[in-house]
């Protein structure tokens, strides 16, 4: 595999939210820089499919089961990775959803289901990884925000919130942590996913149509994502956003 781009030093980087979107892009462009990639996500027949590309293109990748919403899931994948490549190197919190709705539908079950996966499966994939990176001496934490994390629009109060919790969380790990501890906030705008699929009231349905004009492909988010993880140790690379530059 060939991208005319090889890293440094080649990584191992744990994926969640692989199966589809920007985990998927993710998975892909790395391994094709000669990382060895990990992807985690719930559906593993799309897993599957995805480390069979990788493989037939010369990578390395495995899968992994996993929801991250299981705190003890999450750190069991985690310790697996460690077991069989002998460190990890870099978690990508990509996993996330997005049922918008207006706050008056009282669609409470889908709020709380964006808390526990957005934010407390972001912070179970930092619990797991920081005693490695301190037994290793290093490591990297990247999270996939959401330009609602600076952005509050109609229907996106919770999602926002909680991506405005992940952007929170990764900068207080970046001032809390050793300098050898790096940690990244990518940022999208609208991006060619699933996460708007999944939106089952009406008014958020409708607004999404008009808000999601104008898209870029998942791999925008991906480059970005290489980028951040191949700057040099004393690099740290705290937020990236990336958006159509039609998208105002």
């Amino acid at each position: 595999m060939n991208t005319g781009t090889e890293p440094r030093t080649p990584k191992t980087v744990l994926v969640t939210g692989a199966s589809s979107g920007i985990g998927e892009a993710t998975a892909l462009r790395l391994a094709a820089e000669g990382h060895r990639v990990v992807l985690a996500a719930r559906r593993t027949d799309r897993l599957g499919a995805v480390v069979d590309r990788i493989r037939a293109d010369g990578g390395t990748a495995s899968a992994v089961r996993l929801d991250v919403t299981d705190a003890d899931a999450v750190r069991s994948a985690v310790d697996a990775v460690v077991e069989e490549h002998g460190r990890i190197d870099v978690i990508v919190n990509n996993a996330g959803v997005m049922p918008l709705s207006r706050l008056d539908a009282l669609l409470v079950e889908e709020w709380d289901r964006m808390i526990d996966v957005n934010v407390r499966g972001l912070l179970h994939g930092i619990a797991a990884v920081l005693p490695h990176f301190r037994q290793q001496g290093g490591g990297h934490v990247v999270t996939v925000a959401s330009i609602g994390a600076h952005e509050v629009y109609p229907t996106s109060a919770v999602y926002s919130a909680t991506k405005f919790a992940a952007w929170a969380i990764t900068e207080g790990l970046r001032m809390e942590s050793d300098p050898s501890i790096r940690a990244t906030t990518i940022t999208p705008g609208t991006v060619e996913s699933e996460l708007a699929d999944h939106i089952s009231d009406a008014d958020a349905q409708t607004y999404m149509k008009s808000f999601r004009r104008n898209l870029i492909p998942a791999d925008a988010i991906a480059r970005a994502i290489s980028f951040a993880l191949d700057q040099p140790a004393d690099v740290d690379v705290n937020e990236i956003i990336v958006r159509p530059s039609a998208q105002r």
